[in-house]
């Protein structure tokens, strides 16, 4: 089974996020902020992330730059999941390691597409 990290400082989007992707057969880990999916990426690194943008403490850019520095952190496909939709934020992103883009608010059908799309079902 394939591990995704849902990384959102909103309870109710990481438990829309986990129930859309527990039915698409991942497993799921979750992360209020950039550093506590920092911590649990250095534990077990995951097969994707859904990544918010702005979240408390480090946000999902200065998480994605971490990610992609440590070892082992070029593997996953990171997939932002943003309200930020101005095209400057979407190349900062890509820029920044970012594989794929989402705008909040998302349903099933939109991160099955997106997740198609980068290979990982």
């Amino acid at each position: 089974m394939k591990q995704c990290l849902v990384v959102d400082d909103s309870s109710v989007i990481r438990k829309v996020a986990r129930r859309i992707l527990e039915d698409m057969n991942f497993g799921i880990t979750e992360a209020e902020d950039g550093q506590q999916a920092l911590d649990e990426c250095r534990k077990t690194m995951p097969d994707a992330i859904l990544l918010d943008w702005n979240m408390p403490v480090m946000d999902g850019l200065e998480f994605l730059t971490s990610l992609r520095g440590e070892e082992g952190g070029e593997k996953p496909v990171v997939v932002f999941c943003t309200t930020e939709n101005d095209v400057a934020h979407i190349a900062r992103a890509i820029r920044a390691g970012a594989n794929e883009y989402i705008m909040k608010p998302f349903d099933r059908e939109i991160v099955e597409a997106k997740f198609q799309e980068v290979g990982l079902i």
